[in-house]
């Protein structure tokens, strides 16, 4: 009877080892790459209203889309951007966490006015990156596209949505 009980119990035992092992649960989480999806065209001008660039972008205007912005993207286009659209003009601060390319953050006030560029943000820094002055609007191009387009505080925006 004693044999008995120790083989029912070391078979239960084996069951159920087995059974588990199926179960295992993976330690990592992959992140699924995020596409660029043309929501829109934005043109860049000089003070004189000459335009400088005509960009596609992308338009962050909700909590979700303003949080992700670019994380998680691994390239993007010289001709494109990404724009993030407030309720209201204030000191903006954002930073690169999960931002795998450099970028340009470029802070634009109420009248669509550049405020202040913030040139070669680093890959995922998580520092914060203020405006000098409040803006209603940020756009983010590649690193190195303010200064080879020429643009400077005083420049303006003007976008549409498609």
């Amino acid at each position: 009877m004693f044999r008995i009980l120790i083989v029912i119990i070391f078979g239960g035992l084996l069951i159920l080892n087995t059974s588990c092992k199926g179960d295992k649960k993976s330690s990592s989480v992959k992140t699924q790459e995020i596409h660029f999806t043309k929501e829109g065209e934005l043109n860049l001008f000089n003070t004189d209203a000459t335009l400088l660039k005509r960009l596609e972008i992308e338009i962050a205007d909700d909590e979700y889309q303003v949080e992700t912005g670019l994380m998680y993207r691994t390239e993007m286009a010289e001709n494109r951007g990404m724009l993030f659209v407030f309720d209201n003009e204030e000191l903006r601060y954002f930073y690169m966490k999960n931002t795998y390319i450099p970028l340009d953050i470029i802070y634009i006030d109420a009248t669509q006015k550049i405020v202040s560029i913030k040139a070669n943000a680093e890959p995922l820094n998580e520092n914060s990156i203020p405006s000098d002055f409040p803006a209603q609007y940020v756009l983010e191009v590649n690193a190195g596209m303010a200064k080879k387009w020429g643009l400077q505080p005083g420049d303006s925006i003007s976008y549409q949505r498609n």
